[in-house]
């Protein structure tokens, strides 16, 4: 396949679009996963937050506005949702038209998320969903439909709910990928759609994130880009599909990492969310950790922008 050069991603600030809370706050120690839409009006960010130690955190959703998809406010409603007990909400995402833009049904934003308990050590994490009409007031979430997953994406393609995800049943963590007539009952394929394989990634691959545009199913994903005694860093690669089950990915991986001169994200860079704007561009919006010792699990999230031209523009008959 010939691929175009390396992507340009340009950072707005070099501060962070949402920071972690006040004391007291429910985000003030810890603040990942941001999940973006835009819809008739400002960009909504749903992303999590926690209190206390890494041990001890229970996530909760919280809600932020933006006019331009850069500077955000925090909404005085949040959290805007949570279990209410120690159970965490993980990685939200919203149910997409394949181009990545916001898909309704009845009216209804649709969500599912990871979930585990972290402060009982359980460590099993399971999918769930709930559905809202303003974001702001959230259905009681469901019952968990699928273990072991984390970090997944979905699209509505012809009238199917397509998902990929994270599976975290054994290390190293893979990719794969499932599909489902309601949403609900997923039938999950029986081998990973991706794994570990190219010199830059280490340990685990982690938040693919999926749309299609130019003809091709596009995925950012993350993986430690650090060797095993080494201090611990992540970056993003990129991917390319025809049909969303074989991927290739990219030979100029990683395509956006951590910038040592901002604190704030100067070692990881994932839990991404990514839009195609209007103009052709693409925008990302992505957690960060500064330097150890890693007091929070997230710190901040940050944005940036692909700008068109650098944005990737491939021919299916490239790919194969």
């Amino acid at each position: 396949m010939e691929w175009p050069g390396s992507q340009t991603w340009q950072r707005d600030s070099d501060v962070p679009c949402v920071s972690l809370g006040p004391p007291g706050a429910f985000d003030d120690a810890h603040i990942f996963a941001p999940c973006v839409a835009f819809e008739n009006g400002p960009f909504r960010m749903w992303c999590c937050g926690s209190r206390g130690t890494v041990e001890g955190r229970v996530f909760k959703v919280g809600l932020a506005t933006s006019s331009d998809g850069i500077h955000f406010q925090k909404h005085p409603a949040s959290p805007v949702l949570s279990f209410g007990d120690t159970r965490s909400i993980l990685t939200p995402t919203l149910l997409r038209h394949a181009d990545g833009s916001l898909c309704r049904q009845n009216g209804l934003l649709r969500m599912w998320f990871s979930s585990t308990d972290f402060p009982s050590g359980d460590g099993v994490h399971t999918l769930h969903e709930t559905t809202s009409a303003d974001g702001l007031v959230w259905s009681p979430p469901s019952g968990p439909s699928l273990h072991n997953i984390y970090a997944p994406t979905i699209i509505r393609q012809d009238s199917i709910y397509r998902m990929w995800y994270t599976d975290v049943a054994t290390d190293p963590w893979c990719f794969r990928y499932a599909e489902s007539g309601d949403g609900s009952r997923w039938n999950v394929a029986p081998k990973p759609v991706m794994v570990l394989n190219q010199p830059w990634e280490h340990g685990r691959l982690f938040y693919p994130t999926v749309l299609v545009a130019y003809g091709l199913h596009l995925m950012w994903y993350g993986s430690y880009s650090h060797r095993r005694g080494e201090e611990m860093r992540t970056a993003l690669g990129f991917a390319v599909s025809k049909d969303g089950i074989t991927w290739e990915k990219s030979p100029s991986n990683p395509v956006f990492g951590p910038d040592p001169a901002h604190e704030w994200e100067s070692h990881f860079t994932t839990s991404q969310s990514v839009l195609r704007l209007g103009d052709g561009s693409l925008r990302i919006w992505y957690a960060s950790r500064p330097k150890p010792p890693f007091t929070h699990k997230y710190f901040a999230i940050g944005t940036a922008r692909c700008v068109p031209g650098t944005a990737p523009r491939m021919r299916q008959a490239e790919i194969g």
